[in-house]
């Protein structure tokens, strides 16, 4: 199969386009190319692609900017992503959107189901929201994959920010009061292309397994940093509760995905995020 890719140049556009082999062929646009929140430009880019299947993976994902940027979020989370799925229904294509557990407010303590009713918190939130009813109101059919704290070892996210930060500081604070589930964009990637592959349809959930909060994320990526000598010396991680570190945007206390239709279709769980976390830091290792 060949897939049209937006946002090819961001973390997951080029995990998906790593996974390129006989089995899949991808053709990967960003800006300057295409403009996606331009209607007539997205409808162009599509009617001339050969692809079977179009990918959206752009999207506007600086969280607090958009709290003051609402207008632009909207265009590239909300807007865009129905002139996607509006031309690849015109075209006889296939169409994949990616969302975000963002879309889900508080008031969860067990995995939120795909069907559960948004609630968003923030800007962003309730722009990646917009995009999804715009999708399905475009194509009924089409395969919405939402997922949550994504990463890889290269791009801008937080366990390269937190790399960072452990080089430069001896001791840190990070917000443990706000649970989740880390995703790597390979692992991400694959399941996409297999979801996808299974002609699956409607709203499915993916993150790699397993629960922590973003202090514990932290203190687990100092220690495979340190184990992997990218440390000299593991620095103190102090948790502190959300009100102590206050952002634009609020976000969701609990946002644990429920996977289970998502494990069924593909046949097997994904694999427990501290696995996939020591990979990564093994590949930035390496990468030097």
């Amino acid at each position: 199969m060949k897939a049209l890719i937006f946002g090819g140049a961001g973390q997951l556009g080029r995990a998906l386009q790593d996974c390129a082999g006989e089995r899949w062929q991808f053709d990967a646009v960003d800006l300057p190319e295409c403009d996606i929140g331009d209607e007539a430009a997205v409808q162009a880019r599509i009617a001339r692609s050969d692809a079977d299947i179009i990918i959206n993976a752009a999207a506007y994902t600086a969280v607090d900017k958009a709290e003051s940027e609402p207008e632009l979020a909207q265009r590239i989370n909300g807007d865009a992503p129905g002139y996607m799925a509006r031309a690849a229904a015109e075209a006889g294509k296939g169409f994949v959107h990616i969302s975000t557990d963002f879309v889900f407010g508080d008031g969860y303590d067990a995995p939120i189901a795909p069907d559960a009713v948004p609630s968003p918190l923030s800007v962003y939130g309730a722009t990646k929201w917009a995009g999804e009813r715009n999708v399905q109101a475009a194509m009924p059919d089409a395969l919405i994959i939402r997922t949550s704290w994504v990463y890889a070892a290269a791009g801008a996210n937080f366990v390269l920010t937190m790399l960072r930060l452990m080089k430069e500081r001896s001791e840190l604070s990070v917000v443990a009061d706000q649970m989740g589930s880390p995703t790597l964009a390979r692992d991400l990637a694959g399941a996409v292309l297999a979801l996808a592959q299974a002609k699956a349809a409607g709203l499915y959930h993916y993150t790699n397994e397993g629960v922590c909060s973003w202090h514990e994320f932290a203190v687990a990526i100092g220690e495979e940093a340190l184990a992997a000598g990218l440390l000299d010396t593991m620095p103190v991680i102090h948790p502190i509760p959300t009100t102590g570190y206050p952002t634009p945007a609020r976000r969701p206390a609990y946002s644990v995905l429920d996977k289970a239709a998502t494990w069924e279709k593909l046949g097997e769980p994904a694999r427990h995020w501290r696995g996939a976390l020591h990979e990564t830091i093994l590949e930035i290792q390496n990468n030097g």
